[in-house]
């Protein structure tokens, strides 16, 4: 799957002193470190790659190909390949993902919707506690 492929690069951060207000869309892959009011979209054609740390926050919708979350999303989540939910990762609205990653203290208040073709099943992976 993802994995499989070189990832892209991670070329944008937003740090963590940073507030942006309004929509944002990017190629490549993205890091956000702050805060976002507005939707975070990666471009679909290319493949992306968002990543939202422990003291980001956004309040939007989100799309990418692959997305590592370990901060707070209030909106909907689309992953077209992969999510990643570290231990606290914190989602307050619905997911769609193709495969899912969830580490033990993720939060997700929404449904969860595989992105399925034909009759598959949906790829899910519990990670394991290191502790």
């Amino acid at each position: 799957m993802f994995n499989k492929k070189k990832q892209p690069a991670i070329k944008s951060l937003i740090a963590e002193s940073s507030r942006i207000q309004g929509n944002f869309n990017f190629t490549d892959g993205l890091r956000v470190d702050g805060v976002v009011v507005g939707d975070v979209c990666g471009e679909p054609e290319l493949p992306t790659i968002l990543v939202i740390s422990e003291t980001a926050s956004i309040t939007g919708e989100i799309q990418a190909d692959h997305i590592i979350i370990n901060g707070t999303v209030n909106g909907p989540v689309h992953a077209r390949l992969l999510l990643e939910l570290q231990p606290k990762a914190k989602i307050y609205g619905d997911v769609s993902y193709t495969a899912l990653e969830m580490h033990q203290g993720a939060i997700i208040a929404g449904q969860l919707r595989p992105l399925l073709e034909g009759e598959e099943k949906p790829t899910l992976k519990l990670a394991a506690n290191n502790a």
